[in-house]
């Protein structure tokens, strides 16, 4: 790939050998760039000689070669159907994958190797053909989403034209999730040891003392937002427990944060708070609205400020149209049988056909919910947590305003988003004002709905600018869950995106969440830059010691480990160690062997 900035904007050479001493040059830029340079007037001769002239470093006298080469956009194609009697489609006759992923021959080959197992396994024509569509699309599909990731990255190249170029390079390599830090580690460890130090320098220039000749992988460098310092990037996600009393924690609480905060994580979030009884999603669900409840949070944050060093953040939610409802083993966002409350919304639009029906909100109920937030955040403060975090995400009440499937309104809180995101703003508001100066805040949105008529990325960079010019220190990002009929494309690492673009696009501090399951995703997240911390759910149910395992995989020596475990971090590391090393001979002797030709000289 070369890359070259102009007066008009970014040129984009991709490259790859056919022949000796001969090579393919695709050449991208965005609608603008191609305005700018007034290419659409010129043509074939013209634009080969314009092009030179842009690459001419690269070309080093050198003429381009045309063969009917017109500038067009690339075609998109996705049919439902691949087969029509005896005809079937293969390759990029049925659906495209962008060139940046260099997969158009693997695709149709491996087409034509899955109709042939589909003709084996059947005994006709029809029924070969049905098998053949039925078993392959899923395969497709996962190669078409990796090459529209990596179609995006190079659309969107402007994002990324701030970093340095060591961070910039991994964010290219690694685009299309294909390639990440740890296998690049094994392709190219040189580069991996820049990536490393070029992170490193970053941390430094905000103050951090970090060693030079052994830097640490990404996820286990400091990030200070606002007073609050955190050891690494690793953060245990909202999980809500459903296992409170009246809105209590209690015993079940205290041991499932104590050993997750023992467990190495940065930043230990808690469980969806809600702020009020009429607020809960379920009767399991914890609250800050009393005294008890305080004093049963306080007992956690001492408990963990003693025995580790995870800082602790407080979400604090309202579930709007969505509460009232049983908790999930007893059925999935299904409405309470007895013992219901009023539920509140933007407008009066149930979650499910059968749900309760939300009441639409006054101004009176919003000066109540209001001052609910206020009074639980100064209970936050007072337990001792280092950060607050406001949940408009989900389709919770503040997110059933934001989101245009929910909020149906047309008074000064409805229509253009501007006036949609006007209540959940003066919540965050009301909350910053009495929430400690020197402790941070953050927001957890919904980037985007995943159906039709919903936010969208573009949207959601538009709500993340106004929470952070209202003081918001970090944009969780998440999404979906707005809607029962959501079509969320799922996958590694699938919400990653919409974190990178709010990121790049305004500077502030993300975090990423969502199918992130292990410490390589997590180093590749950081090191591209794509999100400041990356919060993992699931992986942190099933391992609590998650970021003490990835300190003695990757043999960091400084990341904390509690005193009583001492002993068994020593075994951690000696058997991490053998581990690794087997994993990567293992690796390394599975790795195909190179075809390339010699560069002409």
């Amino acid at each position: 790939f070369f890359f070259r900035e102009t007066e008009w904007g970014i040129f984009i050479a991709h490259c790859y050998q056919y022949e000796r001493g001969r090579s393919t040059w695709v050449i991208e830029t965005d609608a603008e760039t191609f305005a700018k340079a007034g290419l659409e007037n010129r043509d074939e001769e013209e634009s080969r000689t314009f092009l030179e002239e842009v690459f001419r470093e690269e070309l080093a006298g050198h003429p381009l070669l045309v063969n009917r080469s017109i500038w067009r956009r690339f075609p998109m194609m996705r049919l439902e159907r691949w087969v029509k009697d005896n005809i079937v489609l293969l390759g990029d006759a049925k659906a495209t994958a962008h060139f940046t992923i260099g997969s158009g021959t693997k695709l149709a080959m491996e087409d034509a190797i899955a109709l042939h197992d589909a003709f084996l396994a059947s005994g006709d024509v029809a029924g070969a053909l049905a098998r053949f569509e039925a078993e392959r699309r899923d395969e497709v599909e996962k190669l078409q989403h990796a090459a529209d990731v990596s179609l995006v990255w190079f659309e969107h190249v402007k994002r990324y034209w701030h970093m340095t170029p060591v961070q910039f390079c991994f964010g290219l390599m690694s685009r299309a999730k294909a390639i990440t830090y740890d296998n690049l580690r094994l392709r190219a460890p040189e580069f991996v040891d820049l990536v490393d130090r070029d992170a490193a320098e970053k941390a430094r220039a905000l103050g951090f003392s970090i060693p030079h000749d052994a830097p640490p992988p990404p996820m286990f460098l400091p990030f200070r937002l606002r007073g609050m310092v955190l050891e690494n990037r690793v953060v245990v996600s909202p999980m809500c427990m459903y296992s409170a009393e009246n809105g209590v924690p209690g015993e079940w609480h205290l041991v499932h944060y104590g050993a997750r905060a023992v467990g190495g994580a940065g930043l230990v979030y808690t469980e969806m708070t809600d702020v009020s009884p009429e607020a809960r999603i379920t009767p399991g669900c914890a609250g800050m609205w009393n005294d008890e409840q305080e004093a049963a949070w306080t007992r956690i944050v001492d408990f963990c400020r003693a025995h580790s060093r995870a800082k602790l953040c407080m979400q604090l939610g309202h579930a709007g149209r969505k509460g009232a409802t049983r908790v999930p083993w007893e059925g999935m966002d299904e409405p309470l049988a007895e013992g219901a409350w009023p539920i509140v919304s933007a407008s009066p639009i149930p979650y499910l056909p059968h749900s309760q029906t939300p009441r639409e909100m006054t101004r009176a109920d919003m000066d109540a919910v209001i001052a609910d937030f206020v009074a639980a955040t100064e209970r936050a403060a007072r337990a001792g947590f280092d950060m607050v975090e406001l949940h408009c995400a989900h389709g919770y009440l503040l997110a059933s305003f934001i989101s245009p499937l929910t909020n149906r309104r047309t008074d000064r809180y409805g229509g253009e988003l501007a006036n949609r995101l006007r209540f959940p703003l003066e919540v965050f508001e009301a909350m910053r004002a009495v929430w400690p100066e020197d402790r941070p805040m953050s927001v957890r949105i919904s980037a985007v709905d995943w159906a039709p008529g919903g936010l969208t990325d573009a949207d959601a960079v538009e709500v993340a600018r106004a929470f952070v010019g209202a003081g918001c220190d970090l944009v969780d990002v998440s999404s979906g869950q707005t809607v029962p009929y959501q079509q969320p494309v799922y996958g590694r690492m699938y919400q990653v995106p919409f974190s990178d673009r709010i990121r790049n696009e305004l500077g502030c501090a993300t975090m990423a969440v969502g199918a992130v399951t292990d410490w390589d995703q997590v180093n590749t997240i950081v090191a591209a830059g794509r999100a400041d911390l990356v919060a993992l759910a699931r992986r942190h149910l099933a391992d609590p010691h998650f970021t003490l395992r990835a300190a003695a995989y990757y043999g960091y020596r400084d990341q904390h480990w509690p005193v009583q475990y001492e002993a068994g971090a020593e075994q951690a590391y000696r058997l991490a160690e053998r581990e690794r090393e087997q994993l990567t001979e293992l690796r390394l002797a599975a790795r195909p062997k190179p075809h390339y030709r010699e560069a002409a000289e």
